[in-house]
């Protein structure tokens, strides 16, 4: 969507403040012997305080309140039974829909104690996702955000998800444009001010070949080697772009 209204984004700051406060819940309760079912739990919990809703099981139905995806999984996992374990690589994304607007983040967090090539993919997702918001502008295109992202993750010796992108958000989850990890230039579409989409880079140690699982939902590496997955919903403003769910 396109912020046409102050009551539009003010709107829009309540959903990434509830989106955030339930990253944060899930976080504080990651360890060894949780299960995924449990971290979905709390989360469901924050939103209806709130008066919120799952953006996800609300669009398309999806079986749970939130997306759980571990070591090899690197988007739309289901949560369940499993318990986590240590050294676990945890992808949490959380999309909320709160007054009729939507907004969408994910964190990846390691189960102590953390391995350190984990550590350094977690970094990886995040400092690219940084070099790719410097790009956000009025007037830049969506592949410009795509290609700082995978710069930075060439640069440290990872490889970046091509078949998954970030997206418009706003009154439905998936809306245009798509914003690549990659800077390939048919992703041509011109950003403007008030523009409200995800930036995400999702980040493989292997292969960057995905498959999707039996499920329906799971997405996870062709090789098995572990992804990080870090997003945020940002808006274009006059100069730059500014997160809504930090």
């Amino acid at each position: 969507m396109s912020i046409e209204s102050v009551d539009d984004l003010l709107k829009l700051r309540r959903a990434g403040s509830v989106t955030r406060e339930t990253i944060e819940a899930m976080k504080a309760a990651v360890r060894p012997g949780i299960s995924t079912r449990e971290l979905d739990d709390i989360a469901l919990a924050v939103m209806q305080r709130h008066g919120a809703r799952s953006a996800p099981m609300l669009v398309y139905d999806f079986p749970a309140a939130t997306c759980i995806s571990v070591n090899e999984e690197i988007v739309h996992g289901i949560p369940g039974p499993r318990v986590l374990a240590p050294g676990d690589l945890v992808k949490l994304d959380v999309t909320v829909e709160l007054d009729g607007v939507m907004t969408d983040a994910c964190e990846t967090v390691a189960v102590p104690p953390a391995r350190k090539e984990d550590l350094r993919l977690i970094e990886c997702a995040q400092a690219s996702f940084e070099a790719g918001l410097r790009e956000a502008k009025p007037g830049a295109r969506a592949f410009h955000i795509g290609a700082a992202i995978q710069r930075t993750v060439a640069r440290a010796g990872f490889s970046v998800v091509r078949e998954l992108t970030g997206h418009g958000i706003g009154r439905t989850i998936h809306e245009e444009p798509m914003i690549p990890n990659y800077g390939h230039p048919s992703f041509s579409h011109a950003l403007t001010e008030g523009l409200v989409f995800t930036i995400e880079p999702l980040v493989a140690a292997g292969s960057a070949r995905a498959v999707t699982l039996g499920d329906g939902w799971t997405v996870r590496t062709r090789d098995r080697s572990r992804a990080a997955h870090y997003e945020h919903t940002v808006f274009v403003t006059s100069d730059g772009a500014e997160r809504l769910t930090a």
